[in-house]
């Protein structure tokens, strides 16, 4: 049931303005009642850029929470590993900024993979007021095995769009990013 050019999950569908209600489904009014099974009228949803990239967001992090399920590692903080992986010493302000992560929310992750005993945070010399971020040795090897679940994952994504299809999508969701930022 997916719409033809946005690939969503639905089949939007306008009813005749007229259309008589089913006796005693609705009281006769024309209103759906909760048992009414019809398709819903999503009327200018489907080709709303906001409102198809938030459906596809949606059905890209349940695969991607189920894909890394066996590491326990959710969006963000998959995001904040692989940062502090890649770039270990950056400050907590780097880091937030970079990720477009408020800092009391990302304080609060960075707790929590503390407690995990993933990543530490230790003072700059030259600023005590300041962080530097690092992964402990249980975080590069959760970093690790969270990598190969991110790229089956990945690879699930992209196999209906193709290789191709991969690279016009993120060239065109860089594009849409651009002046909007």
């Amino acid at each position: 049931m997916a719409s033809g050019r946005t690939g969503l999950k639905t089949k939007p569908r306008r009813r005749p303005a007229a259309e008589p209600a089913e006796a005693g489904r609705s009281g006769g009014t024309g209103r759906r009642g909760p048992d009414d099974d019809r398709p819903i009228d999503l009327e200018r949803l489907p080709q709303a850029i906001g409102y198809a990239l938030r459906r596809a967001q949606l059905a890209v992090f349940q695969d991607f929470i189920r894909s890394l399920a066996p590491v326990d590692i959710r969006p963000a903080q998959f995001a904040v590993l692989t940062v502090i992986a890649a770039n270990p010493g950056l400050r907590q302000s780097q880091v937030s900024d970079a990720l477009g992560i408020k800092r009391a929310n990302f304080v609060a992750m960075l707790d929590e993979l503390e407690r995990r005993g993933l990543a530490q945070r230790t003072r700059v010399p030259a600023d005590r007021r300041a962080y530097a971020l690092h992964l402990t040795a249980a975080g590069k090897s959760l970093v690790t095995q969270m990598n190969q679940l991110h790229c089956e994952h990945e690879q699930r994504l992209a196999e209906p769009l193709g290789a191709n299809g991969k690279r016009q999508l993120l060239a065109l969701l860089s594009q849409l990013c651009e002046p909007l930022a």
